[in-house]
Order: C-alpha cells, then structure tokens, then sequence
C-alpha cells in the first residue's frame, strides 16, 4: 500500500485551467466519495484552495492511481486529460509525505508563509475524516502535517508580519491607488476569505466598507464586527456606482459580476475609475470587465509579483523551516513504521502460536495417553521453541523500524508469511 498525490497549482497552470479544476465546497462530499469508490484508492482527501487543487490518496498502485485521478478530473472539470496531463504533478510515498509537510508550513504557497493553507489542509483532513475515507492512513499523515505547519509558525519567522492572499490583494490595491486612505471600497463574500478582505481593510484606514453576501445575515455578521454596512447581492450594481474599489472572493461556481451590469455602472461615473480586485477561484467577475474603458481588473495572476517579493523578504527563514520539517518528517516516519512493524509482529507471533496449537490438537489422542507432567513439558518445549525462533527476526525488525532496511523487513514478513498489514482503524 502506498501513498501518493497529484495536483495542479498556481505554479503549474494558468488560473482559466486551474479555475475549472477547483471543487467547490458543496461539492467536495461528492468529489470523495466519487474518489473514494475508483479501484485503486483505498483512502483519500482533497485539498481545493485558490492556489492548488489535489488529491492525496492511499493507493494499490501506482500507475494505475493515477489514471484513476486523471478521469476523476477530467469528468468534474469536463477537460479533455490530454489539455491538463502535462500540467500534473505528482509525488510518491516519501515525497508526498514531504510535499504535503511542505505545503501545510506554507512553503509551497503562491505567498510564502502565508497562514491561510494551514487551516486549508486542516479543514481538507477533517472532511475526509468525517466522510470517512481518509480513516486511517492519511489522517494520520494530514494530523502531523498540521501539527508540523504550527510548529513551523511558532518556531521561525516564515509568518512574521503576516501575508495572506486578502492582506496581498488590499496591498496590491492600494500600490495601484497609491492610498487607501478615503476610499470607498465594496466586498464581495463573507466567508473566510472575503472577512479576511474586510478586517485587512478596516486597518488600512478606508472611509467605507460595504459587505455583500448571497446570505444576507452572514454580510451582517461580518459587517457588525468590523463596522462595515451589509448588502444583499442584488444592490451590487448600485454601490459600485460610489465605490472606488471592489474586491471579491467567494465559493460561487457562477460568476457574480457580468460585465454588462459594470458596463451600465460606468456609464453612471462621469469618467471616475474603478479598481477590480479579483482573488475568487473560480473567478467571481467576467474577465471581459478588464476591457471596460477606466476599469483595472486584478485577478491571482497579478498578485505573483507581489507574492515574489514576499519571498525574497521571507528567504532567510527557509533554511530553518526546512531543517523542522525534516525534524517532522523522520519523526512521522519512524511513528508510521513503528505503528506498522507493531501489528505485523503481533501478526507473526499469533501465527506461529495458531501453528503450535494446530499441531498439538491435531495429536491430542496420543498426548493424553500422557501424564499431565509429560503434556505440560511438551506444551513448555513447544513454546519455547517458537518464541527462540522469532526472537531474533522480531528484534531486528523493531530495532530497523523507520529505516529503509526496516521496511524491507516489515514487506518481507508480509509477504513471506502471507500476514495482514492493515493497521486498525482509530479515531483521530
């Protein structure tokens, strides 16, 4: 049984493909179980971001693995596999344990360090916990990911000064506005990432944010925490004739802002310009709007510059967040192979006792034509003898647990011996 991940990112294809890979969350039950059911993934979870969508699953084989998240893929995004197959990434036992450590510290992020993917990959672990297929496995590896991603955090300073995808795109903004200071701004969505908009907002000293949400009651929850006013979607229109900037980010598979409605809106603005801010995946506004005359539309490609020199800023602590997850990673490692040597050599001694006891029923009959002593040294001889005999196989294994040379023990018993190598389900 072996691990594996395939994806795509922000790094691998452009946002129109990517947009079109991305599982919305309503649909993200579905996607697993749809996942779940293919022959060769025993287990799997599904982390769909703005920046990343990808499948990480337990699997029979390897090759055939694959080909069964490429049709999954390929039928949720309605893509032919030869338009995205190229573009897919993917990484095997030790290197998906370590990719997607080095995901949850936030290195592999289109923003480096930002805070954002850690909850992302936590909510992605306890989905597929919760709809059951990821029960033993990968929900191992997904807890100690996150475990490792805090660990990161706490320890370096890859997240001093927090940058996030929303405190990016109110950067990027106000670079293209020169100031926020005075400015109307309109958000669109109010859930983590539209208040993580909102609150970065309500800090850079605007003159007004209005909130607008498809559920009305959660625009004014929103709303009343960060002192903002709340819209239904339907009054878009009519607020972004006195806004100045608009940002949206919401889980819509639909876009909300066509560009004959921002048409309409410039037509009222007497020339006054319009920044569109746009870090929805799938997209919230028609690309179309950045054709409008006096609208700027930004989408995720236009934060990469920024995102770059975030880096640069954030290079330093590389080196200390790389030594931790490689800490992390051989701890995981040596925990995974001690959980699995654990129940194989319980395995192997149950049965070689189910072997000794066999062999003693089988000659009942003429060991009780013993005396008790005789049957009791027979029983004593016989137990003796297969404790000596796996005595040293049973140590070695232990004592290389975690170790290449420990696996090739613990696969060679499983084989050899035909024993079960499934480790009991546990809650986690």
């Amino acid at each position: 049984m072996s691990l594996l991940v395939v994806g795509l990112n922000h790094r691998t294809v452009p946002v129109e493909l990517l947009e079109r890979m991305t599982v919305p969350e309503d649909r993200l039950a579905k996607a697993l179980h749809d996942l779940a059911a293919r022959e060769h993934l025993l287990e799997v979870v599904l982390l769909s971001t703005c920046n990343r969508t990808e499948i990480y699953a337990r699997c029979t084989q390897f090759h055939a693995a694959v080909g069964d998240v490429r049709d999954f893929l390929a039928a949720h995004s309605g893509a032919d596999p030869d338009e995205f197959a190229d573009h897919l990434y993917t990484y095997y036992d030790e290197a998906a344990v370590a990719h997607l450590f080095s995901v949850a510290a936030g290195l592999d992020s289109m923003i480096v360090g930002e805070s954002e993917i850690l909850g992302q990959v936590r909510e992605a672990w306890q989905t597929g916990v919760r709809e059951q297929t990821a029960p033993q496995l990968l929900s191992r590896m997904f807890k100690h990911a996150v475990e490792s991603g805090k660990r990161v955090r706490t320890e370096t300073g890859i997240s001093r000064h927090p940058v996030s995808i929303p405190s990016a795109a109110v950067a990027v903004a106000a670079e293209h506005l020169g100031d926020l200071d005075g400015a109307r701004v309109l958000v669109i969505g109010a859930g983590h990432m539209g208040s993580g908009l909102a609150s970065t907002l309500r800090s850079r000293g605007v003159a007004e944010v209005v909130v607008a949400n498809r559920t009305v009651e959660r625009a004014e929850r929103l709303a009343t925490q960060i002192g903002a006013r709340a819209i239904p979607l339907t009054e878009i229109a009519d607020t972004l004739v006195d806004t100045d900037v608009l940002l949206t980010s919401t889980a819509s598979s639909e876009v909300l802002v066509e560009r004959a409605m921002v048409e309409m809106v410039m037509a009222c603005r007497d020339g006054r310009p319009l920044l569109v801010v746009d870090v929805a995946l799938p997209r919230d506004v028609d690309p179309g709007v950045g054709d409008i005359p006096d609208v700027t539309l930004l989408d995720l490609d236009d934060l990469k510059e920024y995102a770059q020199r975030s880096a640069e800023r954030r290079r330093g602590e590389i080196g200390k967040v790389r030594a931790i997850l490689a800490a992390e990673i051989e701890r995981y490692r040596a925990e995974r192979a001690a959980r699995e040597v654990g129940p194989l050599v319980t395995s192997l001694r149950d049965l070689a006792e189910d072997v000794r006891r066999g062999e003693l029923e089988r000659f009942r009959a003429k060991l009780a034509k013993l005396d008790p002593d005789a049957r009791e040294l027979i029983d004593a001889i016989t137990q003796g003898v297969i404790n000596k005999l796996l005595h040293e196989p049973t140590v070695r294994v232990k004592d290389a647990a975690g170790t290449p040379r420990g696996d090739y023990y613990a696969d060679a018993l499983a084989s050899l011996f035909d024993l079960p190598t499934e480790p009991t389900v546990e809650s986690e």
